[in-house]
């Protein structure tokens, strides 16, 4: 997972592969690696105690971006619209939040969050790996969150309150998100698709996009 600011990049790792990451790290100034201490997945804090460690670490007290290090994005994803979308919500309020969604096929919709979301594309509510059945929306929602920094410090109040519960209803940052719906407002800002790659057979395919169809990789992302 990463946080992003205007000023650094945060890169969080786990002490197995922190001496390999500040190898990595050495090319690219502005990237700051944090080790988590954990060597194992037992010992693993969860995606959102990771998240709050690097705030707090870094003492962080502006928005920031989080990104799932798993997801890719197609050619017409833009990192600047993105940003420019966010901007444009904070100057309505500076607790609005905004995060990435896409439709997915109605036999998708139990792999993933999917979004409830109004006509000004405010989330509503979250539902987590529902049936079709269960929801009229197919808004898949992949870990790719702009927090503004009115929302940080919720993060303490969210793991405090989950703190005795088991690690699963803590770990993924969609937990997190979806207990913030009623507490700050989380609009979407809609893509064409993703790549998730989780396996062999998404990576096949994330592969063959870049090198068969990418029209102008000197754009991608930008």
């Amino acid at each position: 997972m990463c946080s992003s600011t205007e000023k650094e990049r945060d890169y969080q790792t786990n002490a197995l592969y922190h001496e390999a990451f500040q190898l990595w790290a050495q090319e690219f100034p502005g990237v700051q690696v944090l080790n988590d201490g954990t060597r194992n997945n037992e010992e693993r804090l969860g995606a959102v105690a990771c998240l709050q460690l690097a705030v707090n670490h870094f003492a962080v007290h502006d928005d920031v971006i989080v990104i799932g290090g798993d997801t890719l994005f197609k050619e017409d994803f833009s990192l600047r619209t993105f940003t420019e979308r966010f901007a444009e919500l904070q100057k309505k309020s500076q607790d609005g939040n905004l995060v990435l969604s896409y439709q997915c096929e109605d036999e998708e919709t139990s792999k993933y969050g999917i979004l409830e979301v109004d006509s000004d594309f405010r989330v509503q509510r979250m539902k987590e790996k529902p049936l079709p059945t269960e929801t009229h929306s197919r808004s898949a929602c992949p870990c790719f969150y702009s927090f503004s920094r009115t929302t940080l410090p919720l993060l303490d109040v969210f793991l405090k309150e989950k703190e005795t519960r088991p690690l699963e209803e803590r770990d993924a940052p969609g937990n997190f998100l979806s207990w913030l719906l009623s507490r700050r407002p989380v609009y979407v800002h809609e893509i064409s698709g993703r790549f998730d790659v989780g396996n062999l057979a998404s990576y096949t395919d994330c592969d063959r996009y870049f090198r068969e169809q990418l029209q102008n990789p000197e754009l991608y992302l930008i």
